[in-house]
């Protein structure tokens, strides 16, 4: 389990953002703090994956608390929630190692892609021994910017991350009917999804022939090659 630790000194802020953590598998609510000493003093005596940080705090700000993570080597990392949406303060952010900056008020969805996309990059790294630069650029670098540039006419962009994410859970070889029942989309519409994934190199597709001599397509996820 992922242990997470908000930030946040906002009452009822902090406890919306505690139900959205419930609410996402794998992930463990350890607690909230409401200002940076208190987060410190919590990041030295307990082991924390994952921060949720709001910047607009007294005494030590989110901006400086980020800062103070880093220059004392806390091995956390840190999902930024703020109101604050300025140039600077979103760069100082990810110049600090933020690894999502969230504007509030957004809804749960958001926040629930932030923490899968987490998860799913913190098991790649704990669980891979040697990393190719090919699976950290489709992975963790690329496979973002690969998916939210300009899509083709006709594919939804909410769509196309839905049916993406169920890609990524697939361990073995699919074929079009088989992911069309995972995401609930007809065969028809999951062939252009799935077409569109090919064009950008994130699937690979096998064709086979069946006794009645009828091509079969299995696709499977490059990550997986």
């Amino acid at each position: 389990m992922i242990k997470v630790l908000i930030v946040e000194d906002d009452p009822m802020v902090a406890e919306l953002n505690r139900r959205y953590v419930e609410r996402v598998e794998g992930f463990l609510f350890y607690g909230i703090v409401k200002n940076g000493e208190e987060a410190l003093a919590t990041l030295r005596a307990k082991n924390i994956d994952l921060v949720l940080l709001d910047i607009f705090m007294p005494n030590m700000n989110g901006l400086e608390l980020l800062s103070a993570i880093r220059q004392q080597e806390y091995s956390v990392d840190v999902i930024v929630v703020s109101a604050a949406r300025d140039n600077q303060s979103i760069q100082m952010a990810l110049r600090n190692g933020a690894v999502d900056y969230l504007i509030k008020p957004f809804e749960f969805e958001r926040m629930q892609t932030a923490l899968i996309n987490f998860k799913k990059r913190l098991q790649l790294i704990r669980e891979a021994s040697n990393l190719s630069q090919n699976l950290l650029d489709q992975q963790i670098f690329a496979r973002h910017s690969q998916i939210e540039g300009e899509l083709p006419k006709g594919l939804d962009r909410n769509t196309i991350k839905r049916v993406w994410e169920h890609i990524l859970e697939q361990k073995d070889e699919f074929t079009a009917e088989e992911m069309a029942n995972y995401v609930g989309l007809s065969p028809v519409s999951i062939r252009k999804y799935l077409k569109y994934f090919q064009s950008v190199d994130l699937l690979h597709v096998e064709i086979s022939y069946g006794a009645v001599g009828r091509p079969v397509y299995r696709y499977r996820c490059n990550r997986n090659r």
